[in-house]
């Protein structure tokens, strides 16, 4: 577990200084441009990324349950996952999805902690997915406040075209990871 923690303070801590360094982030892209901050976010994110799919794994070698998941719950996660796969391709380009949601990647990654949350009730998992929640629900607030300050903007209109392309990227990608890629990446077939 303890792999799995440090993994997800340098990923969401290294996602957190947007938050909490907004002024000096736009400093830094105003002098040298935005890919010295990309690189000081990248690394520890990176890093943290490896930990935490480490970690996660190393902690379901010996799971502690906290809660039994309902077997809808399995069947509602994979629901779930569609809007989330739709929101992040959508959040490549600017489209009618983006201008209505404003942050698409920040909505994609709190509703699929949630529905990790429903599927998966042993401790590592309610860490990982709770803490991805925690700060889903945490940066959208700070984007709104950098937004009013001036600090950031807002997601652009764009054709919609933009839209019926994404969905159908997102729904080729989501059946690809139904069928294949989630349990090949993570040993669990999300459709048994």
């Amino acid at each position: 577990m303890f792999v799995l923690l440090i993994g997800l303070v340098l990923f969401l801590g290294a996602h957190l200084a947007n938050s909490f360094f907004a002024k000096k982030r736009k400093e830094l892209i105003e002098t040298k441009g935005g890919n010295a901050w990309r690189i000081r976010i990248t690394i520890p994110s990176l890093i943290g990324l490896g930990l935490i799919v480490y970690g996660y794994g190393l902690a379901r070698e010996a799971p502690i349950f906290l809660y039994d998941p309902p077997i809808w719950a399995s069947h509602l996660t994979a629901l779930l996952m569609i809007p989330v796969f739709v929101l992040l391709v959508a959040s490549g380009r600017p489209g009618k999805i983006v201008k209505l949601v404003k942050h698409p990647q920040l909505l994609a990654v709190k509703i699929w902690s949630f529905a990790h949350l429903l599927a998966n009730g042993d401790l590592a998992s309610v860490v990982l997915f709770g803490s991805f929640l925690a700060w889903g629900v945490f940066a959208r607030i700070s984007v709104k406040k950098r937004v009013a300050n001036g600090l950031a903007e807002n997601a652009s209109d764009g054709p919609i075209i933009n839209d019926v392309i994404a969905v159908v990227i997102a729904i080729g990608l989501y059946a690809l990871f139904v069928l294949w890629a989630h349990e090949f990446l993570f040993g669990v077939a999300p459709i048994a």
